[in-house]
């Protein structure tokens, strides 16, 4: 920030010049493609609006390091940079400074002001049917153009969060996979009668304990304080393996008429738009009973909940939910289905010690308040900041 500083005040102590997005670059409308184009492939990903390439194409429209805005759809207003030549869809804009203006403004450091603002680039969208942006709006977006070695000193710092990012997102990546493979490692039983090591007794899920089917409450009859309560959609969305506290409560009336179960169960969902999500699970460890609603079912059982949760999470119950799991657009099990799947159970001093060690890994990967999501998001928080103060600008008198 200091050289910011040092910079603006020999460069443009007076403050910068403001330029319409359309007076310094070309605001251009991608090509439609196909769904039997796409299908075909090619080296160029298609930038189609969304976050990710809907897939490649045989030859590009478009060069190396251009900025895109999507212009239509519910990502109407999305700003990306694309580092690789690439082919746009007619659902996106692409920015190019314009010849004049090349060895003025720098494409990097357009992306960087664009995406500062993303959120009043949303706001162009139309009102009515389909969200959609038009280039006479981006057009008018007011841009700072700072002299060149204030621009470069911007990209330079911004790049550095950026990079420092992936690289925190990539080790929470390995260190997922390294906590699914010791987790799968960690459960990995052979039956009483099987012989070998790791002989244990396996039993279905419905011997180790009792199911309660869960009870429709409606979203609406959810509450800051009162009852805990977990929807279903919920597990999908915030909890992760276990949760000690709710962060949705029922009155007194409406959790009555609920299916509550005891602490130190499991809530297993029962539908899902994918097999992988499906009988999601999470280990219900507060002091109190909690409800619980339907399309979920509660297992009430002596054993130690975070190790049955861990055990659905693995892939040896991946294996028996996909021969049970019925649907198509709507993926579900069964709650008596759900009870005929087996599961080792080792001695409680042998599946403490396992809980024990995928809780580490499971605090490291998943914990928004201590883990690795939580360093990303601090340094995300941090980079939005620094990105806010390198981008603001006086104007220019």
């Amino acid at each position: 920030m200091n050289t910011i500083k040092e910079l603006i005040k020999k460069y443009c102590p007076d403050g910068v010049e403001y330029k319409k997005l359309e007076e310094v670059a070309t605001i251009r409308t991608g090509k439609g493609i196909t769904k039997k184009d796409a299908l075909e492939g090619g080296p160029y990903p298609i930038i189609s609006g969304g976050i990710s390439p809907m897939g490649g194409f045989k030859f590009k429209n478009r060069d190396a390091n251009t900025v895109t805005i999507s212009r239509v759809g519910a990502n109407a207003g999305y700003v990306n940079f694309i580092e690789v030549d690439f082919y746009l869809n007619d659902k996106c804009f692409s920015i190019v400074p314009l010849k004049c203006w090349q060895n003025i403004i720098i494409n990097k450091y357009l992306y960087y002001y664009l995406k500062n603002i993303e959120p009043k680039i949303v706001f162009l969208q139309s009102e009515g049917g389909v969200p959609t942006i038009n280039t006479v709006k981006v057009g008018g977006i007011s841009v700072p153009v700072p002299p060149l070695p204030v621009q470069r000193e911007i990209v330079r710092i911004l790049d550095s969060f950026t990079s420092l990012e992936a690289e925190l997102e990539a080790e929470l990546e390995a260190r997922r996979k390294q906590y699914e493979y010791y987790r799968n490692q960690l459960l990995s039983f052979k039956h009483l009668s099987g012989g070998g090591r790791n002989e244990v007794e396996w039993k279905t899920l419905g011997e180790v304990g009792t199911f309660k089917r869960g009870k429709y409450f409606q979203k609406s009859d959810m509450l800051d304080e009162g009852i805990p309560c977990i929807h279903y959609g919920q597990i999908y969305t915030y909890y992760n393996t276990y949760t000690d506290k709710t962060i949705k409560f029922l009155s007194e009336e409406v959790a009555s008429k609920s299916t509550l179960i005891r602490p130190q169960s499991i809530i297993i969902t029962l539908t899902s738009e994918n097999i992988e999500d499906v009988c999601k699970p999470v280990a219900w460890i507060g002091n109190e009973d909690v409800a619980i609603s339907g399309h979920s079912v509660g297992l009430e059982t002596d054993m130690d909940p975070k190790y049955i949760t861990y055990y659905l999470e693995s892939s040896h119950f991946f294996k028996e939910k996909r021969k049970k799991a019925r649907g198509a657009k709507v993926i579900e099990i069964k709650p008596e289905e759900l009870a005929k799947i087996a599961i080792p159970i080792p001695p409680i001093s042998t599946q403490r010690r396992i809980v024990s060690i995928l809780d580490r890994f499971e605090s490291l990967v998943n914990d928004i308040s201590t883990g690795l999501p939580a360093e990303i998001a601090a340094r995300h928080q941090q980079y939005e900041y620094y990105r806010d103060q390198l981008l603001s600008f006086k104007r220019k008198s």
